[in-house]
């Protein structure tokens, strides 16, 4: 009994010797775990595109699995002198990089198909797309930043500012609320200026959720005034009397 708790608390790197031969490494049975559902737990495989969301991913998942040593270079292979415990590690560190090749789109994985190590295919794949994601981020903060209402509803030109900052969390950064709500304000037309400058000088902060909805019913205000308007303007009048 003493021999099986004992044995069932070692990490996953030393019960992968606890097979019927002793001098055979099996797979521990967290590390099959991982591997049998990696994909599921992944189902979008990595692009240059949603790097952060990926690598957060995997951190959870080889965390709760007990590999993120493997990842982080801190669980180096042991020396060839210890031939048992070498071939151990290499068995579960080769499984490893299996698992992670299985969660990567075939234009990611020449960069690191060669590698040796998982540590080495993690640290490849943070070299190589970290930069990649800043331009990214810089890239859809700029489209925000420029973004404008036009001709488009309120409720599709607030879709569009979601769809940004969204974009903006997957890449790996955010967006300050107020930087979202000073970016929505400055993209509305010339019609919403007294609104604009309403919010601006409010002593109220207001948060997303409330701007938004007032500027849907600022929007009803506007369109209501703008029939209105047309609707009293003599020359519409005319026009209207003169076609009938």
């Amino acid at each position: 009994m003493g021999d099986q708790d004992s044995a069932s608390s070692l990490p996953p790197s030393s019960t992968a010797l606890a097979g019927n031969c002793p001098n055979e490494p099996v797979i521990p049975a967290s590390l099959k775990f991982l591997v049998t559902n990696i994909k599921n737990l992944l189902p979008h495989p990595l692009t240059t595109e949603n790097y952060p969301i990926w690598r957060t991913q995997i951190l959870q998942q080889f965390t709760a699995t007990g590999y993120l040593s493997y990842l982080t270079g801190d669980n180096p292979s042991p020396p060839a002198d210890q031939p048992a415990a070498h071939a151990a590690w290499k068995l579960i560190d080769s499984t490893l990089i299996s698992a992670l090749f299985s969660t990567i789109s075939p234009s990611i994985l020449p960069y690191v198909i060669t590698t040796t190590s998982a540590f080495e295919v993690w640290s490849i794949l943070e070299r190589r797309l970290q930069s990649t994601c800043r331009s990214r981020v810089l890239q859809l903060k700029n489209k925000l930043h420029n973004l404008q209402m036009k001709n488009s509803s309120m409720q599709q030109y607030l879709t569009q500012v979601k769809t940004r900052v969204d974009s903006i969390a997957a890449s790996g950064s955010k967006v300050d609320p107020e930087d979202i709500m000073l970016y929505t304000l400055n993209g509305l037309p010339a019609a919403y200026n007294p609104f604009k400058t309403f919010i601006r000088n409010s002593q109220t902060p207001s948060d997303l959720d409330s701007l938004y909805s007032l500027l849907c019913n600022e929007e009803i205000y506007i369109n209501q005034e703008h029939h209105h308007n047309n609707s009293t303007d003599p020359s519409a009048l005319y026009a209207t009397s003169h076609n009938q």
